[in-house]
């Protein structure tokens, strides 16, 4: 789901990390606002249903949809797995880029797991009663980051996705590597 945070010129796109959300880049939004017309991107499986297929390809497709109506070249910055698709998307749309930012992420992560990720995320104690609760729990910069990527409902804080999921969406960064669309 795309959201106009405003401003006004070159158009900038921030998506976000693996069990992140757009709210994630709350605070950034303001001074990066300064520089551009700022949009933000909640991707599929994050607060929303999953492709049918959790590949790459399938969150770039779902990523060009959202921004097919953004005309001019956009700045792209993506952290983590955001920046995994900016890159991806980049190589396949590089008509809509004009420029990249890439924070916290590989092309090749080949042979790697996230089954004990998984379990370790799994193990959380959802619902956290409240914000001091998840700051506590997750110390006060992760927990701060992680109220931003929780929903809030009525019984606590829990992660607005699955965790089964955001696994499958990372165990697929370990069956291949990504340095085509990265040279491209």
């Amino acid at each position: 789901m795309l959201h106009d945070e405003g401003g006004t010129g070159q158009p900038i796109l921030l998506l976000h990390g693996l069990m992140g959300s757009s709210r994630t880049w709350r605070r950034q939004v303001p001074w990066i606002r300064e520089f551009g017309h700022v949009y933000t991107f909640d991707a599929a499986g994050h607060g929303r249903p999953a492709p049918s297929e959790l590949t790459t390809e399938a969150f770039v497709d779902d990523l060009a949809s959202a921004v097919a109506s953004i005309e001019e070249p956009m700045i792209v910055i993506g952290h983590s797995m955001g920046a995994l698709h900016a890159w991806c998307f980049a190589a396949s749309h590089p008509e809509k880029v004009c420029a990249l930012v890439l924070e916290d992420m590989a092309p090749d992560f080949r042979g790697r797991t996230a089954a004990d990720w998984a379990q370790m995320i799994s193990a959380w104690p959802q619902p956290f009663a409240s914000e001091d609760a998840m700051k506590e729990f997750f110390g006060p910069v992760a927990g701060q980051y992680f109220l931003d990527s929780f929903d809030r409902r009525d019984d606590g804080w829990y992660l607005h996705g699955e965790v089964s999921t955001f696994r499958d969406i990372s165990e697929e960064w370990g069956t291949r590597h990504f340095w085509d669309q990265w040279k491209a």
